[in-house]
């Protein structure tokens, strides 16, 4: 008898999977027809946008401008999109409690970021706020990242392009060199721990690998059309989902080896931020501390890394603004002086315009999205159904002529100087670092990274596109990535 039914079992298996197949090619082929007859909906399910623009932010950015309202609504994945300020505030702030991330974007990305600060609404995401609040602001940390990203700089940054002065054959791949460099300074600041990514010798962390993977293969669940497709690849462990789930298994191990080796020392002289949540109430819910170290990671480490590619790809496209940067650093510091201290750092007014109008044209993330609770209108007059998911796009919102005038797609930092001295626009017009209530805490980490790479590496060498025609295409991530790097030359400054 058990041998009767162990064989019916197994006759099963295959009848099951094949009933689920046609299911599930039935639900893809006839869903995209009936949702939606609207253009906007036909051109995204059949992809056409990819014959006239290189990058699916760019489609957006299009079809916002034509929008009276600079607002769109994509019915295939209920989704309404908008690049207009009066909108960004009041999702982020006016009505903040009414568009949380909402339980299906947490449900997306719950595998890698699970209960983080970036996943979680409520009372749980204004702890982990709360905490991080406490320890970025507090002056003597900020000294400590200074020190740690001169000694990144210094020590590897410099050697790393020196090791590639002048060479025939030395193209040089800037994006997984700043992502290097970013892991290392995330880990050391929030951690306490040296992954020594950006050594001579290059060598790759598994954490970081996994990571990457695992960032990758979610945003691409995000962007499907069809939600029920990764569900089903999940639930059968097969393909992106069967890579996704290894890479967060390696991930959890490496972050558990992490926590682990930051409990056996004695970081009562020398906190860090996990020290911090170790010493709070979560201190033996070891799921969550994996949380928040992956969400930490994320922000400290892909945004800067992707916001410093961007920046030297404009930079090198710019040299007139390398020469004002090298300029502006002889009168503030003094010629071949270095920068020793954060308020040298914030006389640098035209640095600080350069990396914001850089982030303006190329922002780290793209867009952000949110999920209305209740039945809402917003300000630009769109009605939002509960359920309905609706994104703020940085990218298209930077590239917009009513706010930044016809000179929109140019790169000009002066547009951020009044009489000399830098001028902060409107955030909800600029979301880059977010605005409102979740503005984000790790605004000035980052702003002292991105200065401080900068003025040094052009301060000591010329660098120089190996493809100076090429345009950046993103490959798709949680934040924005050049596919294929960003291969350069390294010439050795002549002064």
């Amino acid at each position: 008898m058990e041998l009767k039914t162990l064989w019916l079992v197994q006759s099963l298996q295959p009848i099951t999977l094949l009933l689920v197949c046609i299911i599930f090619c039935l639900y893809l082929f006839l869903k995209p027809k009936f949702c939606c007859k609207c253009n906007i909906c036909k051109s995204y399910l059949n992809s056409t946008w990819r014959h006239e623009f290189h990058n699916l932010c760019d489609w957006y950015t299009h079809l916002l401008r034509k929008s009276p309202t600079h607002t769109i609504h994509i019915h295939a994945l209920n989704n309404i999109v908008t690049a207009n300020p009066e909108n960004v505030e009041y999702m982020l702030k006016t009505r903040f409690d009414n568009y949380p991330k909402g339980k299906p974007f947490s449900v997306i990305l719950g595998d890698l970021l699970g209960r983080g600060i970036f996943n979680v609404d409520g009372d749980l995401w204004r702890f982990q706020r709360k905490m991080a609040s406490l320890e970025l602001c507090r002056s003597s940390v900020k000294a400590y990242m200074l020190d740690v990203i001169n000694f990144e700089i210094k020590t590897r940054l410099t050697p790393l392009l020196s090791s590639f002065v002048d060479r025939k054959s030395g193209v040089l791949d800037l994006q997984d060199v700043f992502r290097r460099f970013a892991f290392d300074c995330i880990c050391k600041i929030s951690f306490g721990l040296d992954p020594k990514c950006l050594e001579l010798c290059l060598p790759m962390s598994e954490f970081a690998v996994s990571f990457d993977l695992a960032s990758r293969l979610s945003a691409e669940r995000a962007m499907t059309t069809v939600p029920l497709i990764w569900k089903l690849k999940r639930f059968f462990n097969i393909g992106s989902e069967r890579r996704l789930k290894k890479a967060i298994n390696m991930i959890n191990v490496l972050a558990q080896e992490l926590i682990q080796q930051r409990r056996k020392k004695d970081f009562s002289n020398d906190p860090d931020l996990l020290s911090k949540f170790m010493n709070s109430s979560i201190t033996d819910d070891e799921t969550l501390l994996r949380d928040i170290v992956i969400s930490f990671v994320l922000a400290g480490r892909d945004t800067v890394a992707s916001a410093l590619t961007s920046l030297f790809w404009v930079l090198a496209n710019h040299p007139l603004v390398s020469e004002a940067i090298r300029d502006e650093a002889d009168r503030v510091i003094g010629t071949n002086q270095e920068m020793s201290s954060i308020e040298q750092l914030q006389k640098l007014h035209y640095l600080q315009a350069v990396v914001y109008e850089g982030m303006r044209l190329y922002p780290p993330v793209q867009f952000d999205s949110k999920f209305c609770l209740e039945d809402d209108i917003l300000p630009d007059g769109t009605f939002v159904k509960s359920g309905t998911r609706i994104t703020y796009h940085t990218y298209a919102m930077g590239r917009m002529k009513e706010y930044w005038g016809e000179n929109c797609l140019e790169f000009k930092p002066e547009r951020w100087l009044r009489d000399g001295a830098f001028f902060q626009e409107n955030p909800f017009m600029y979301p880059v670092f977010q605005a409102g209530v979740r503005v984000c805490l790790g605004k000035e980490m980052a702003l002292l990274e991105l200065k401080s790479v900068i003025l040094c590496l052009l301060r000591c060498f010329d660098i120089q596109l190996s493809c100076p025609t090429q345009m950046p295409r993103f490959s798709p991530g949680l934040t924005a990535t050049f596919s294929g790097g960003l291969p350069v030359l390294i010439r050795e400054r002549i002064r």
